[in-house]
C-alpha cells in the first residue's frame, strides 16, 4: 500500500519539485514569467542574473511576489512523504527538518544530513556515511596518536623531575657540609648564626622539593586526564556510525586540550650562592681577619656540565669527565660558561679575576636571557659585553671584533660595570692599566659572566677588600 502511494506520489513530486535546486519547493515565489523557483534559489539567482532561469525573460525583484497555494502543496506534499519515510524505516535515524534519513555527511559543518538538507549544504563538500565515518574516525585517529605521544613525554618529564628531587637533595646535603665547615671555623659563639642559616637552607630546600612534588603532581594529572581523553575518543570510536557522527563535535569539544605545555620547571635548583656566598662577611663584620668577601660568586645552577666549581663557589676549571647534574633551563650546554650568582640592575660594581696562564678564556657581562642551550657568538648583539683570550690575540668581542693593544701576558682582569652610566669596563689588574670601555643602555638585569675553556688551570675569583666603617 505505501509503494503504490509512493508511486503516486512521483507525478506530483515532479511538480513541485524547484527547476533550481531540484528539491521540494520552499517558500516558493512566483516571477511575472508565471515560473516558480525557492525564494532563497531565486534570491541567489538574482544576484548573477535578472532573468528567469527557465525562459530568461527579464524580470524586476520587486514584482516577485509569494506562491501561498504552491508553499503549501509543497509542506503537505512534505508531510504526506515523510510519514511514508516513517513507516517503512521506522528504526532510522532521520532528519530533524525533513524526518527523513540521514544518509550524507557535511564535511564542513561535521553532522551528518539528508538529501532534503542538500539546498542548504549547496557550497559543503557532502560525503555518503560510510565515508564521512572513516573521515571522522581518521581525525579522531590523529587525536588518539597526539596525546599518547604527549602522555609518554610528559612521564618522560615526570621521571625527569623525579631525578631532579633527589639532586636537590644532593645539593642540600653538600651546601649543608659547607655551612657547617664555615661556622665551625668561627667557632661556636656562633651557633646561633648558624643555626639560623641551616633553618634557612632547609626552609630552602622544602619548598624546592615541594614545588618540584607539585608539578609531578599537575603532571600526573595531566596524564590521568589525557588518558581520560583517550579513552573517551576510542570508545567513541566504537560506536555506531550515525551515533559516532553525531556526537562528533561534543566529543571534539569535551576532549579539546588547552592546557599549557609542560616542562621542566623554570628556576628549579638551591641557589646555593645565596647560602654560601661570602657567608662569613655576612655572619660576623668584625671578624675580617677571618672571613674573606667575594663580590662576585659562581652560580653552579648555570654551570656547564665540563666544568668543576670549588666549594666555596670562587674557582672554576675542567672537569676530567662531564659532570651528572640536572639539565634545568638555566645550565649552560653544550658551551662552556658560568655566570655570577647575583645580577645587577642598579649601582657601581668591581671584582677581579686570575686567569693564570690558561691560553683560552672569556671574560665579561650578560643579560640574563643569554642562550643557554646552544652555541652562539660572543658580542653584544647576543647580549654579552666581553673580552677575551684565543691562540694568543686578545680580543674585544664587540659586533665588529677588534684586537686590544695589548704588549704583556694578562694574568687578572678587572671589571667595573656602572649600570647607571651602562657601562662595563675592563682592566689589566696588575698594572692598573685600561683595555677597552663597552657602553650601552642595560634595560634588564646584568650578570657576570665567565668562560674559563678547558683547561686544568683554574680561573680564580680575586677576593675583595674588607673595609668596615663605625660612627
Amino acid at each position: 500500500m505505501a509503494e503504490n502511494m509512493e508511486e503516486d506520489s512521483l507525478p506530483l513530486r515532479e511538480d513541485l519539485t524547484c527547476p533550481v535546486c531540484q528539491g521540494i519547493f520552499r517558500d516558493p515565489v512566483l516571477l511575472p514569467c508565471s515560473h516558480s523557483f525557492c525564494r532563497e534559489c531565486e534570491q541567489s539567482n538574482w544576484k548573477f542574473s535578472k532573468n528567469c532561469p527557465l525562459c530568461r525573460e527579464s524580470y524586476e525583484q520587486n514584482r516577485v511576489v509569494g506562491n501561498l497555494a504552491l508553499k503549501n502543496t509543497s509542506e503537505s506534499f512534505l508531510r504526506q512523504l515523510n510519514l511514508l519515510t516513517v513507516q517503512n524505516q521506522p528504526n532510522a535515524e532521520l532528519c530533524n527538518l525533513h524526518l527523513k534519513p540521514l544518509d550524507l555527511y557535511c564535511e564542513k559543518d561535521e553532522e551528518p544530513v539528508c538529501v532534503d538538507c542538500v539546498s542548504q549544504h549547496s557550497m559543503h563538500r557532502l560525503w555518503s556515511v560510510r565515508d564521512g565515518t572513516a573521515i571522522c574516525k581518521k581525525e579522531l585517529g590523529f587525536k588518539v596518536q597526539i596525546f599518547e605521544k604527549k602522555v609518554s613525554s610528559y612521564k618522560k618529564l615526570t621521571k625527569k623531575i623525579s631525578n631532579t628531587v633527589e639532586y636537590i637533595k644532593h645539593q642540600a646535603g653538600e651546601t649543608e657540609q659547607k655551612i657547617k665547615a664555615e661556622f665551625e671555623r668561627l667557632h661556636q659563639w656562633l651557633y646561633q648564626e648558624e643555626t639560623k642559616r641551616l633553618e634557612a637552607l632547609s626552609h630552602d630546600e622544602k619548598d624546592k622539593i615541594d614545588y618540584m612534588h607539585r608539578v609531578i603532581e599537575m603532571t600526573n594529572s595531566d596524564i590521568a586526564t589525557i588518558t581520560e581523553y583517550i579513552e573517551t575518543l576510542k570508545k567513541e570510536m566504537g560506536n555506531e556510525d550515525l551515533l559516532l557522527l553525531k556526537n562528533f563535535q561534543k566529543v571534539k569539544r569535551e576532549t579539546e586540550w588547552i592546557e599549557p605545555e609542560q616542562g621542566f620547571p623554570y628556576d628549579a635548583l638551591i641557589n646555593v650562592g645565596k647560602h654560601v656566598g661570602s657567608l662569613g662577611y655576612k655572619i660576623w663584620k668584625d671578624m675580617k681577619a677571618h672571613v674573606k668577601y667575594y663580590p662576585v660568586v659562581l652560580d653552579p645552577a648555570t654551570a656547564s656540565p665540563w666544568l668543576e666549581l670549588s666549594p666555596d663557589l670562587t674557582s672554576m676549571k675542567e672537569s676530567p669527565e662531564r659532570l651528572v647534574v640536572p639539565d634545568n633551563r638555566e645550565r649552560f650546554d653544550p658551551i662552556v660558561f658560568v655566570m655570577g650568582a647575583e645580577g645587577y640592575k642598579t649601582g657601581k660594581y668591581k671584582w677581579d679575576v686570575t686567569v693564570g696562564d690558561n691560553p683560552k678564556w672569556v671574560l665579561g657581562v650578560c643579560r640574563g636571557d643569554v642562550a643557554r642551550k646552544k652555541k652562539f657568538t660572543v658580542s653584544p648583539s647576543r647580549g654579552v659585553w666581553a673580552i677575551g683570550l684565543s691562540k694568543g690575540v686578545y680580543t674585544a668581542h664587540s659586533d665588529e671584533r677588534a684586537d686590544l693593544n695589548v704588549t704583556h701576558v694578562l694574568e687578572k682582569i678587572r671589571i667595573k660595570l656602572n649600570m647607571d652610566k651602562g657601562e662595563v669596563s675592563f682592566w689589566d689588574g696588575g698594572r692598573e692599566k685600561h683595555l677597552i670601555t663597552f657602553t650601552h643602555n642595560f634595560d634588564t638585569r646584568i650578570f657576570p659572566i665567565f668562560g674559563p675553556g678547558l683547561h686544568s688551570t683554574p680561573m680564580v675569583l680575586a677576593p675583595g677588600k674588607i673595609a668596615v666603617h663605625t660612627s
